[in-house]
C-alpha cells in the first residue's frame, strides 16, 4: 500500500460575499479532489489542540500522528533543524521574519507593519540583510541564519523559550508599540534588537534597490517563536513506513528529518502562488519510484493568499493544487498496479477576512483504491462538515490513514 498526504496549507476559510457566498474551495475549479472525495472517507478534523496557538508547527506535527501537547517546542527550532544548524541543550532558536515597517519618520514604537513577508522577498537579497544583522548585532552569544525568503532564524544561547512574542502576521496594519517584548517581561534585549535592526536594514542598499522597483523594504526583523532542541519519535519505527516529505519550508521540513524522514527539495519551490507545482508533483512520484511508500506534500500558497488577503490568488492557488499535483500523482499511482491511499487537507484555517489562522475544524477525505465509500459531491468546509464525521484530536487522523 501506498499513501500520498497533501496539506493544501490554509486552505480552509469562510463564506466570502465577493465569491457569492462562497468559500475559496468552493469557488475553486477543483476536479481532482471533488472525484476523489465522492468515493472517500470524508469528515472534519481539529488539528490544534485546545488552549494551543494555531500554528503550521503544532498542525503538521498532529497530521503526522506527533500529539502536539507533547511534543510541540515551538517552530523556530524545527526550522534550525531543516537549515542545518546543530543547536546545543543551552541554545534557543527563535524565528526571525523580515518585515516591512511604515517609514514616515515616526518614532519606532508608532510604525505600523504593513507586510509580514515583505512582499516575499527573495532569498538571495533577504541573505544581504541577515548577513548584515550578523555583522552588526551578532556575537559570541547570538547568531544570525539565513532561511528562505522572509523566514529566518536567530541562536541565541542560554536565552528565553517562554518569552510570549507576537506572531507578526496576527498585527499587520496595526501599531507596532503594542506588541513589541516589554522591557518589564524580561523582553529589552530583542526590544533593542528590533529597533536597532530598522536602523541597520531601512536604508541598506538591498532595500533602495528594491524601492526603486516598487517593492517593499525589508526594514526590520521582528523575533517570534521560540523553542528548544525538538525530539520527535521516528516515523518509520511508529508506523513502519519510510516516509518522504516535500516542502517549500524550513518548517515543514524540520518536522520531517526529526522525525527521521527524508526531506525533498524542489528547485523553484517558493512557498508562495508562484512556486513549482510540477517540481512537487514529479518529486512525489519520483520518491515512490524510489521505494518511499508515505510521501506528505506540503504547500504554502493557499495560506500565504490567505495571509495577504489575495482573493483571486487564493483560489488559483487551490486549483494549480488540484491540477498540478494531485492529478499527476494521482494518475501515477492508479497506473502502478498497487493499491494506495491518498488523503487531502489543510493543516489550519487561514481566512481572508482575518489574515491570520484559526483553530476551527478543516475538512478531510481519505481515498483508498481498494473502496469506495459514500463521499461528498464537492470537497469543502461544508460538505465535510454536513457528513457529521468529527475527529476531535488531529494526532489520531493518521490511524484512520493507515489501519
Amino acid at each position: 500500500m501506498k499513501y500520498l498526504v497533501l496539506i493544501p496549507d490554509g486552505m480552509a476559510d469562510e463564506k466570502i460575499e465577493a465569491l457569492g457566498n462562497r468559500t475559496p474551495m468552493e469557488a475553486a475549479n477543483k476536479p481532482m479532489m471533488d472525484a476523489l472525495a465522492k468515493k472517500a472517507l470524508v469528515g472534519t478534523v481539529s488539528n490544534v489542540p485546545v488552549g494551543m496557538v494555531p500554528e503550521s508547527d503544532t498542525a503538521n506535527m498532529a497530521i503526522l500522528s506527533f500529539d502536539p501537547k507533547v511534543y510541540s517546542k515551538g517552530r523556530s527550532p524545527l526550522e534550525a533543524v531543516s537549515m542545518g544548524i546543530e543547536m546545543q541543550p543551552d541554545e534557543t532558536a527563535y524565528r526571525c521574519n523580515v518585515v516591512t515597517l511604515s517609514d514616515e519618520g515616526e518614532a519606532y514604537e508608532d510604525k505600523i507593519i504593513l507586510d509580514h513577508s515583505a512582499d516575499e522577498i527573495t532569498t538571495a537579497e533577504a541573505d544581504e540583510l541577515i548577513r548584515a544583522l550578523q555583522e552588526k548585532l551578532g556575537n559570541e552569544n547570538r547568531r544570525f541564519y539565513t532561511g528562505v525568503s522572509y523566514r529566518h532564524c536567530l541562536i541565541r544561547k542560554n536565552g528565553n523559550d517562554r518569552y510570549p512574542f507576537m506572531r507578526p502576521h496576527d498585527i499587520l496594519g496595526q501599531r507596532i508599540g503594542d506588541h513589541l517584548p516589554k522591557v518589564e517581561d524580561g523582553g529589552e534585549e530583542f526590544y533593542q534588537m528590533m529597533r536597532d535592526s530598522f536602523e541597520i536594514l531601512n536604508h541598506h542598499p538591498v532595500n533602495e534597490a528594491r524601492r526603486a522597483r516598487g517593492l517593499k523594504p525589508a526594514n526590520s526583523a521582528w523575533f517570534w517563536s521560540p523553542g528548544k532542541k525538538p525530539q520527535l519519535p521516528n516515523f518509520h519505527e511508529k508506523w513502519g513506513l519510510d516516509g518522504a516529505v516535500i516542502s517549500a519550508v524550513d518548517l515543514i521540513k524540520g518536522i520531517g528529518l526529526c522525525a527521521g524522514m527524508r526531506s525533498i527539495d524542489v528547485e523553484g519551490a517558493t512557498g508562495n502562488v508562484h512556486t513549482n507545482y510540477d517540481g512537487k508533483a514529479q518529486a512525489a512520484i519520483k520518491a515512490f519510484q524510489d521505494g518511499h511508500n508515505y510521501v506528505y506534500i506540503h504547500v504554502e500558497a493557499p495560506d500565504e493568499c490567505g495571509h495577504r488577503a489575495e482573493l483571486e490568488n487564493k483560489v488559483l492557488s487551490v486549483e494549480l493544487i488540484d491540477q498540478k499535483i494531485l492529478k499527476p500523482v494521482y494518475e501515477y499511482l492508479a497506473e502502478s498496479g498497487e493499491d494506495f491511499r491518498i488523503m487531502v487537507l489543510p493543516d489550519h484555517p487561514t481566512p481572508i477576512r482575518l489574515r491570520t489562522h484559526t483553530s476551527l475544524p478543516v475538512p478531510f477525505f481519505i481515498y483508498d483504491s481498494t473502496r469506495e465509500e459514500n463521499g461528498v459531491e464537492g470537497f469543502s468546509e461544508r460538505s465535510a462538515a454536513a457528513k457529521d464525521f468529527y475527529i476531535e484530536n488531529g494526532f489520531t487522523l493518521m490511524e484512520h490513514l493507515i489501519r
